[in-house]
């Protein structure tokens, strides 16, 4: 019983220090947008995770199921929306608001999937999961709504509005990932999201850059490479050891790490501040996030899978 438990506490240690992982992609995106086009960003940081993630599939030798053309379209739209649209709205958000208030958005994947789930899939949420979506709305209009938002940054409302889409992308992979004829193992998903992403970025970003590679800055790059090889390559490897020991209400349980990390270091990366309304809108995720992951009559809201979590 006491070795069960110590599994079980081990794996959502794991899975919180993946989600802290996770959470530091909102201030490294800052500073990657700062010098690189979000499209050819998101390029180079799938060419720098694919051959590591390729590298993991081959040495387990996990076999890859056959794939009919239904689940071939529904990946490539998985691709689409989790590994490009994901990145490149959230680098683009960050760049139109603070990192901490991209960081307090992005606590809401939980219960962005579950009202998509509600809108497109016709589940019946039950009263945890609506107060769950209830407080998330609440935390989003705090930010959005602060009496210095708009006077502070004219273009802080549209930065809050691009990580939604971000969050609306990676619920929409979530949401595909679920439609699958036949579900595939996390590595050999997650390195054929990597391998879509850069094929799905690879066009915009030689389109954009005018088929020149423009300089890169020391800060970018090295924001890419981190980007790639330690929230995408290690959050997907901390994710699944951690989930595979412990509970699906448990492994949810541990996303709320992900805008408390992602708030924390724009304080202590980026010095940004952080006033009341980010305050109050962590406040109102987190509880989102503690009331959907609690154990109840209905399924927890699903835990976020970046592409390679977990896309991220």
């Amino acid at each position: 019983m006491t070795k069960r438990m110590s599994e079980s506490l081990k794996g959502q240690l794991l899975c919180s220090l993946a989600m802290v992982l996770v959470g530091s992609t909102v201030v490294v995106s800052k500073i990657i947008g700062q010098g690189v086009e979000p499209f050819l960003a998101t390029a180079l940081r799938h060419a720098a995770a694919l051959p590591l993630l390729g590298l993991l599939w081959w040495w387990q030798r996990t076999p890859l199921p056959r794939l009919d053309r239904h689940d071939l379209l529904l990946l490539v739209l998985q691709a689409a929306a989790g590994s490009v649209g994901y990145t490149v709205l959230l680098i683009l958000s960050v760049g139109w608001a603070s990192a901490a208030d991209a960081g307090v958005v992005a606590g809401t994947l939980p219960a962005m999937a579950a009202l998509f789930a509600l809108l497109f899939l016709g589940e019946r949420p039950g009263a945890r999961l609506l107060g769950s979506l209830a407080l998330a709305t609440l935390g989003v209009m705090a930010l959005a709504f602060a009496p210095d938002s708009a006077a502070a940054k004219p273009t802080r409302l549209l930065g809050i509005a691009a990580v939604l889409a971000a969050i609306a992308c990676e619920a929409l992979f979530i949401l595909g990932n679920k439609r699958l004829r036949r579900p595939l193992p996390p590595l050999p998903m997650s390195t054929l999201m990597c391998a879509g992403g850069l094929l799905l970025s690879a066009l915009p970003a030689w389109w954009r850059s005018e088929g020149a590679l423009p300089r890169l800055e020391p800060a970018a790059l090295l924001g890419i490479l981190y980007y790639a090889w330690v929230p995408t390559v290690g959050g997907f490897l901390l994710w699944y050891a951690g989930s595979a020991r412990t509970s699906g209400s448990r492994a949810a349980l541990a996303t709320v790490w992900l805008p408390v990390a992602a708030l924390g270091l724009s304080m202590l990366v980026l010095g940004e501040p952080v006033g009341p309304a980010q305050g109050i809108g962590l406040l109102c995720v987190l509880g989102g996030l503690v009331l959907a992951a609690l154990p109840g009559r209905q399924e927890p809201a699903a835990a976020p899978r970046r592409e390679v979590l977990p896309s991220s």
